[in-house]
């Protein structure tokens, strides 16, 4: 029977320079297909065009932190409840092929079937700008292990004479304040020597100007985290890095997770279900955020080190006869469950000073 649709379904594919919508009735009828500009503009109108099939009620929305991001803060400014999609999955490609509409279609469909329920990541705070600084900062970081990695490698295949030169530093930082002041001169041009030195002093001058960059980012890094997480801060083993790294993770609305449990899944430390027939069995999550599981391994290794009740917690297992594979996994829960309470403290004590 023909029914008066009560709200509207939406769902988003988001790419560089547009992004298709698609509306659904709360039966799941599918009303209608557009799509948008990536603009001002183009939000505005994508927002009219859903509201002209009625009041929105939910709106799925892919890439919410990549494509998506600047529609989804948009989409929040205006009190519409975002939810965040995942890709398809591959199966449901298979049988129905790729489109954009398809995708949109997909996503909304996600969230009428409560499938998708996580909201998106609030991306208007302090936490984007930790973000922002730890993507140039990393990328820093990399740029100048690849620069010590190519001077190295060119100190090895040096002349000898210029070897030798070089052999009084033992590490490459001290290799590079010496090659920072080479002076190839103006002899032969064909010269394999002069062109080592002109490398060398090339990579070296990069080293520093990178190690310069890394320390400003590290600075404003540290106010930062120092400003959003200082609980966080204070637990043992967890530095500037790895707190503004599980703070992107999680995002500033952390109450977004239902339980620790939530933080823990996206974190990869939480065992997944393996069961079949008689045989009931967890394994290890390979997916979820690596990053935060990079974190917090590293917490843990530095406990086990330095802190004597974790090292107690260690010989004790030991002595049951676990391994300490397992042993770290369990640990990396702990620190998880520990971390995700200090973090929602901070935030929740942030978002009430401001």
């Amino acid at each position: 029977m023909p029914h008066e649709p009560a709200g509207v379904i939406g769902g988003f594919d988001c790419h560089t320079d547009t992004h298709t919508v698609v509306a659904l009735d709360p039966l799941g009828q599918l009303l209608d297909t557009a799509t948008f500009d990536t603009t001002s503009v183009g939000y505005r109108q994508a927002l009219g065009w859903l509201k002209s099939h009625g009041t929105v009620i939910t709106v799925g929305v892919e890439s919410t932190g990549s494509y998506g991001a600047a529609l989804t803060r948009y989409l929040t400014s205006e009190g519409v409840t975002v939810i965040e999609i995942n890709q398809p999955h591959p199966h449901t490609r298979f049988r129905r092929g790729k489109s954009d509409s398809i995708d949109a279609e997909a996503a909304a469909r996600k969230v009428l079937s409560g499938q998708a329920t996580g909201p998106a990541k609030n991306t208007s705070g302090i936490v984007e700008s930790i973000r922002q600084i730890t993507v140039a900062r990393d990328g820093a970081v990399k740029a100048r292990s690849a620069a010590l990695c190519q001077l190295g490698d060119l100190i090895v295949t040096a002349p000898a004479q210029l070897r030798e030169q070089l052999k009084g530093p033992k590490t490459l930082e001290g290799k590079t304040s010496v090659c920072a002041r080479l002076r190839p001169g103006h002899t032969n041009p064909t010269d394999p020597a002069r062109a080592a030195k002109i490398a060398l002093r090339s990579i070296a001058r990069r080293i520093r100007t990178l190690t310069d960059e890394i320390n400003e980012l590290t600075t404003e890094l540290d106010e930062l985290v120092t400003i959003a997480a200082p609980e966080t801060l204070s637990q043992f083993g967890v530095g500037t890095c790895h707190a503004a790294t599980l703070l992107v993770a999680a995002g500033e609305n952390i109450d977004r997770f239902g339980s620790e449990a939530s933080f823990a899944h996206l974190c990869a430390t939480a065992p997944i279900p393996a069961s079949s027939g008689r045989t009931s069995r967890h394994r290890l999550n390979y997916a979820g955020n690596r990053q935060a599981n990079r974190a917090l391994h590293m917490i843990v290794v530095v406990r086990l080190r330095y802190c004597p009740d974790t090292k107690a917690y260690m010989e004790r297992r030991l002595a049951e006869g676990r391994t300490k594979k397992e042993i770290i996994r369990c640990l990396k829960r702990y620190v998880a469950r520990q971390l995700f309470r200090t973090l929602r403290a901070d935030l929740t004590t942030l978002a009430l000073r401001t």
